[in-house]
């Protein structure tokens, strides 16, 4: 796994490794080296390179590469805002006379149309502008140059993070570079991996700098861990004949009403698809026909309903049942909140089963906690693993965050985890959903690779708890690492809508196109991965 750290924790890595005997000086020549090495492997035919430098220490690494560069046979120019000599920051003013010295061309406060014609002539433009520190709004001329970059059509290499990009939030409200590879030092940081920064950073590159940085970067306590396919292997399931639809787990999906008849379903045939032998949806007797009529495979249970086609109280005694004759339990999809849901939702909190909540099952612990869970943490104290898969604006609601709900992916670990504090087992999984998921036990916060912008459509969230809903009931809830089975859930889910992508086009995916493609999206990662043998070690 790759660690993920915020700014404040970056800050902190590189005061230690000055500390193991790295200075400063050396920290900004092995950075500047780094993204020099980048910028000529971009093509073949790398002969003049622009590099944009700010005021900073991101421009110090700029110049920096401008001449490692240039000792490579490169034709490169600096532009500068201000004449190196100026510059306020004895480090970077100190690695700028250097470049100069050495002979580097420069262009200093350029009109438009000058950067315009040195950025449309060059073969890469490396952005040194603005670095981890930078947030809110990009000044003059960086707001000028910014809109230079990202239209003269020319490779672009950020440095660290692109310039008008928040590394510690992904927001860009000013706008920021869109760069087709990022060069980051020392560790991913959480900006770069979602909202904007999915978008402004290409391919993601880490330059570690030192042989101890990885040591540090870990004493640093990461934020969270970045997952790669074989640290899913604990968690898979192994193909095996010896096979049956009961050995498989068997999953009940509660939900639905006579609003919502689509969620649960969806929900139900996902847990099918994704491997579990044996799916029973139960659903108010309201709508029990319809929805049996769309799910063929799938035994339908009608459960007393009250006049408004909810789920009533009086379906406790029934769900409870049910539950306990299955391997797991997923409640939430499309069953609305009501006196009756909220019963039954509390009902399931206190049986032995895997449980997953989402959707309106969320809404009703919501209901139940008046919007401050962490002040409740005995309602989610059990001995079988429970998993909760709220969406921003339900992470807020649970956390009394309901008007200014979690906008990025800094603030779904953080309130995730104000959940998991105040319970404080391990059995608990918050499965944070956004531009990038997060699933966050007590343990460590795992991130999976992040689906593309098609599961951004109705439907898609009923059909990822059904797939966590499935793997839990296949590995009967005893994995080793319930973040971890979380985030393979997801990576099916986002490897299963790229395949549908294939087929609709990427805006013409639908939550059920997404469910047709899970089986092919197992496949297809478990391929990727070689099950060892009892000595073997897992490869990738």
């Amino acid at each position: 796994m790759q660690p993920v750290l915020n700014v404040e924790d970056i800050k902190r890595a590189e005061v230690a490794l000055t500390r193991v005997g790295i200075s400063v000086s050396e920290l900004m020549h092995r950075a500047g080296y780094a993204a020099a090495q980048e910028a000529l492997e971009m093509g073949d035919d790398v002969a003049n390179v622009a590099i944009l430098c700010g005021m900073g220490n991101n421009g110090g690494d700029g110049w920096v590469a401008a001449e490692a560069l240039q000792s490579r046979g490169v034709n490169v120019k600096v532009v500068t805002p201000i004449d190196p000599d100026e510059l306020s920051g004895d480090l970077a003013r100190q690695m700028a006379q250097r470049a100069v010295r050495a002979g580097v061309s420069t262009l200093v406060g350029p009109s438009r149309d000058e950067l315009e014609g040195l950025l449309s002539a060059a073969d890469v433009v490396v952005d040194c502008m603005l670095g981890t520190g930078f947030h809110g709004e990009p000044r003059a001329p960086f707001d000028i140059w910014i809109d230079c970059v990202n239209g003269c059509g020319t490779r672009v290499l950020s440095v660290d993070v692109p310039s008008g990009l928040s590394a510690q939030t992904g927001h860009a409200p000013g706008g920021c570079v869109m760069a087709d590879i990022t060069v980051t030092m020392l560790a991913l940081k959480p900006g770069l991996l979602a909202d904007r920064g999915r978008d402004a950073c290409g391919s993601i590159v880490v330059a570690p700098l030192a042989e101890q940085t990885e040591r540090i970067v870990v004493d640093a306590d990461p934020v969270a861990w970045r997952a790669d396919l074989e640290d899913y292997l604990d968690v898979m399931v192994p193909r095996s004949n010896s096979v049956d639809k009961f050995t498989r787990g068997s999953v009940l999906v509660v939900g639905g009403s006579s609003r919502f008849i689509g969620a649960p379903v969806m929900a139900a045939r996902a847990a099918a698809r994704a491997g579990a032998g044996y799916v029973t949806l139960a659903v108010p007797d309201a709508i029990a026909p319809i929805i049996q009529s769309h799910v063929l495979e799938i035994p339908v249970v009608g459960l007393p309903s009250d006049s408004g086609g909810t789920i009533s109280k009086e379906a406790c005694k029934t769900v409870s049942e049910l539950a306990e004759k299955s391997t797991s339990v997923l409640v939430g999809p499309g069953m609305t909140v009501t006196s009756g849901t909220t019963a039954v939702v509390s009902s399931l909190l206190s049986c032995d089963r895997p449980l997953v909540v989402d959707a309106d099952g969320l809404n009703c612990i919501s209901r139940l906690t008046s919007n401050a869970l962490p002040d409740f943490p005995e309602l989610l104290r059990r001995n079988a693993p429970l998993v909760l898969t709220p969406h921003r604006r339900e992470l807020g609601r649970l956390v009394g965050r309901q008007d200014n709900p979690p906008d990025s992916l800094s603030e779904q670990l953080e309130e995730a985890r104000n959940i998991l504090w105040s319970d404080g087992g391990s059995e608990l999984c918050v499965v944070a959903k956004g531009s990038a998921t997060a699933c966050v036990s007590v343990e460590r916060a795992v991130l999976p690779k992040p689906g593309p912008a098609s599961l951004a459509t109705a439907g898609s969230g009923d059909v990822l708890s059904g797939i966590i809903a499935s793997e839990l009931a296949q590995t009967y809830g005893r994995v080793n690492g319930l973040a971890v089975l979380c985030a393979f859930a997801c990576e099916v889910h986002g490897y299963a809508a790229a395949l549908a992508e294939q087929r609709y086009g990427s805006r013409g995916v639908m939550a059920t196109d997404i469910i047709d493609c899970l089986g092919l999206a197992s496949d297809a990662l478990a391929e990727h991965i070689e099950f060892p043998t009892d000595d073997e070690e897992p490869v990738a």
